[in-house]
C-alpha cells in the first residue's frame, strides 16, 4: 500500500497538469486578435461624416440699388463667401470733370473699408461726402438683399430631404430678383430690375430713371406703363410709350440685360 502511494500522486499530478494545459488552450482564442476585431472591439470607430456639417454657406455676388446724389448714380457690388464679404466694388460712381478725381480716391477706400467693417457703417471719405453717402446708401441695400438670400436659403434648406414633389413645387415658386446692366440716355440712365418666379417675369421696377424739369414729368408717366407692359409680356419685347422715345429704349436696353442674366 505505502509503494503504491507514490505512483498515485503522481498519476493525480500528472491528470491536474492536462487538464490546466486543456483550459490554457481553450481560454486563447478569446484573447486573439482576429477574434476580438470580428466582435468589433479591434475595429477603428467609423468616421464622422463631413457631407451632412461641414457645408460651406452659399457664396455670390449682389447688387445694391443705385443711388442717386447731386453728382450723379453711386452703386455698390458685393462678394459674399460663408457669410462674409470678400470684395466690395462700385460698379457706378460720379465721372466727368473733378468727379473723376474725387471717385479715383473715395472708392478704393470705402471699398477696403466694407471689407474690414463687414458692414455698412463705414466712415465717409473726405472731400467725397455726396458719394461716401450714395455708396453706403447702395452698399445697405446689396447686404439687406444677401441677407434676405440667406434666410431664404435657409428657410429651403431646413426643409429636409421630404418628398420631390414638394422639393419641386417650393423649387418653382421660389423669387428671385435680377438688376439689369445701366442703359444711358440722352437725358440720363435707365436701369430695371425684375423678379421672377417660376420662369416669369411677376414684377418689373426702375431703380434708375431720368429725372429733373421735364424727365421727372416724362418718368412718372412712362416708368408704370413700361412695368406693366413687361409684366404681360414676359419678355423686353414691349412697346416704346408715345411721348418717352429716350426713356422706353433705355428701359428695354436694361430690362433685356436682366431677362439675359436670368436665363431667359
Amino acid at each position: 500500500m505505502r509503494k503504491s502511494h507514490p505512483i498515485r500522486r503522481v498519476v493525480l499530478a500528472g491528470a491536474a497538469t492536462v487538464s490546466g494545459i486543456v483550459l490554457l488552450l481553450s481560454l486563447k482564442p478569446a484573447t486573439d486578435p482576429a477574434s476580438a476585431q470580428a466582435v468589433g472591439g479591434g475595429a477603428p470607430p467609423a468616421a464622422a461624416s463631413p457631407q451632412g456639417g461641414a457645408q460651406a454657406a452659399g457664396s455670390g455676388t449682389v447688387t445694391g440699388d443705385a443711388a442717386q446724389t447731386q453728382y450723379g448714380a453711386v452703386q455698390v457690388r458685393l462678394t459674399v463667401s460663408n457669410g462674409k464679404i470678400t470684395q466690395a466694388e462700385a460698379v457706378q460712381a460720379p465721372k466727368g470733370g473733378r468727379s473723376d478725381q474725387i471717385t479715383a480716391n473715395a472708392v478704393p477706400k470705402l471699398n477696403q473699408s466694407v471689407v474690414a467693417a463687414q458692414s455698412a457703417a463705414i466712415d465717409a471719405v473726405s472731400g467725397a461726402t455726396y458719394t461716401s453717402k450714395g455708396y453706403k446708401e447702395s452698399l445697405q441695400s446689396a447686404i439687406d438683399k444677401a441677407k434676405a438670400s440667406a434666410g431664404s436659403s435657409q428657410g429651403s434648406g431646413s426643409q429636409g430631404s421630404g418628398s420631390q414633389g414638394s422639393g419641386q413645387g417650393s423649387g418653382a415658386a421660389q423669387a428671385r430678383t435680377v438688376t439689369g446692366s445701366v442703359a444711358r440716355t440722352q437725358y440720363g440712365p435707365v436701369q430695371v430690375r425684375i423678379t421672377v418666379a417660376g420662369g416669369k417675369i411677376t414684377k418689373a421696377e426702375a431703380v434708375q430713371a431720368p429725372s429733373g424739369g421735364q424727365s421727372t414729368n416724362i418718368t412718372g408717366n412712362a416708368v408704370p406703363k413700361l412695368n406693366q407692359a413687361a409684366v404681360a409680356a414676359g419678355s423686353a419685347d414691349i412697346d416704346a410709350v408715345s411721348g418717352a422715345t429716350y426713356t422706353s429704349a433705355g428701359y428695354k436696353e436694361s430690362l433685356q440685360s436682366a431677362v439675359d442674366q436670368a436665363g431667359g
